[in-house]
């Protein structure tokens, strides 16, 4: 018995497609008998299973745990909440892997899979080893049963374990996500007044798209945030595990403004310790852990990279620009919007300052958007491969982690192949709009000597 996938669904770090179109529930058989056939031939027997509140999702769910069993692996089945909850999960019962059936802060009819191997990041090369093994139907045979294990209450208790925050007003926005039910449970235990925005779970995300790294999706909680003169705003994207914050002027807290507020106590604690960012992060991040006295290490964009890179590293804090923040400190190291919004409250009542002051005192940068531009497919890293030979015989100054970003005087642009679409990203910050321009020209004049235009941006 063999399967084949769709070709543009095994992802770099992770499973995801469209519904009826490239994903359906027997490619869910096909993941759970694969993996299920690695667990076991790592010497495991069961893996936690979880899934977000697409309407798609339980489906999907019952035909992964029937690939799991048929591979003679015990399925632990945690039922609907956030992916981080799932990664919990993995942590903490006695199983050696765990899947998370998320489509993430994708369109309604998309759908996927996270995964999670002995406790590490199972993505790349593991992904498409599910694709091969499918292929020729080298799948183990056997039979196991399951369990159903309610772990949400464990999963809060967790949330709020150590937790010394002092009491805030506070607006939380699920966008009719998975990690509403959490946040419900959350607000009752955590001191202050709060109030919740969307936190019914709905696959067809009625009320806005669950993204909160897009401005526009931000507006709801604005809106609650200044009728109600509260203190500062959370949201989470479909699928938990990444935040969005604003201030209580409105003001966005870009994921690596929130990274800065949370280095300091981390630092405090771990004095001299590395943290990591992506590489869209803000110069203005990398020289504020500098000056804390920790040691800023820039690191490719994508969870299941920096969380490698963590551990090799023994960072105890690291986040994205997409809102991704790993907590290795007082945690588990795994992305977890939920446990990130419990540390900022604590942040700043360790720093004694409101966030509104915290986001006030940031340097003030101008920047791009992330600008995403088709590109394709066959042709995206070689471009970035041009560019970066062009810079280094110019004698530019470039940092070629993940694409290439180059520092002027003006500032610093970036531009990098998406691992995940046919797209080139590009972003630029500098301290003023004439620098922003002479960045931009400097992009253009790059993509220009590859015979790409800037032109038509790609959506997400």
């Amino acid at each position: 018995m063999a399967h084949q996938f769709h070709p543009t669904s095994l992802r770099e770090y992770d499973i995801r497609g469209i519904i009826g179109e490239t994903l359906g529930d027997e490619d869910a058989y096909a993941i759970g008998r694969g993996f299920g056939t690695l667990i076991g031939r790592a010497g495991g027997g069961k893996v936690a299973v979880g899934y977000d509140g697409r309407v798609s999702s339980p489906i999907l769910e019952a035909a992964l745990v029937r690939g799991l069993n048929d591979a003679g692996i015990g399925a632990v089945r945690v039922g609907m909440g956030p992916t981080p909850m799932l990664y919990y999960a993995e942590a903490v019962l006695d199983v050696d892997g765990g899947i998370q059936i998320t489509g993430s802060h994708n369109p309604a009819n998309y759908n996927g899979f996270k995964m999670v191997f002995q406790h590490r990041p199972f993505f790349g090369d593991d992904i498409q080893k599910l694709g091969s093994m499918a292929a020729s139907g080298d799948w183990a045979e056997g039979t196991a049963g399951n369990e159903n294990v309610d772990i949400i209450d464990r999963y809060v208790a967790r949330l709020l374990e150590d937790f010394d925050g002092a009491a805030y007003r506070i607006g939380w926005d699920a966008g009719n996500g998975a990690a509403g039910p959490v946040v419900e449970k959350l607000v009752k235990l955590i001191p202050g007044e709060h109030y919740t925005l969307f936190t019914d779970v709905d696959g067809n995300f009625p009320n806005h798209h669950p993204d909160p790294t897009e401005e526009k999706n931000l507006a709801d909680l604005r809106a609650l945030v200044a009728d109600k003169k509260l203190d500062f705003g959370v949201a989470f994207d479909g699928d938990g595990d990444r935040i969005g914050a604003i201030d209580g002027e409105g003001r966005i807290i870009w994921g690596d403004q929130l990274l800065a507020i949370y280095a300091e106590p981390v630092l405090r604690d771990e004095p001299g310790a590395t943290i990591i960012a992506d590489v869209k992060a803000s110069q203005a991040l990398y020289d504020r852990v500098a000056e804390l006295g920790g040691k800023p290490l820039m690191w490719k964009t994508g969870h299941s990279l920096i969380k490698s890179k963590m551990k090799e590293t023994g960072s105890p804090l690291a986040g994205e620009m997409s809102g991704h923040v790993f907590f290795k400190h007082q945690y588990y190291g795994f992305d977890d919007a939920l446990y990130a919004a419990v540390r900022l409250i604590r942040a700043a009542t360790a720093l004694g300052k409101s966030v509104t002051q915290l986001r006030g005192e940031m340097p003030p940068m101008v920047n791009t958007p992330e600008m995403r531009f088709q590109v394709d497919e066959s042709r995206k890293f070689a471009v970035i491969g041009e560019v970066l030979d062009r810079l280094k015989a110019a004698g530019a100054q470039v940092n070629d982690t993940d694409g290439a970003r180059v520092n002027t005087a003006d500032g610093w642009w970036l531009l990098r192949a998406s691992n995940t679409q046919d797209v080139l990203v590009a972003r630029a910050e500098a301290r003023d709009e004439a620098g922003l321009e002479r960045l931009m020209a400097q992009i253009d004049s790059q993509l220009a000597a590859s015979g790409l235009e800037r032109g038509e941006q790609a959506g997400h």
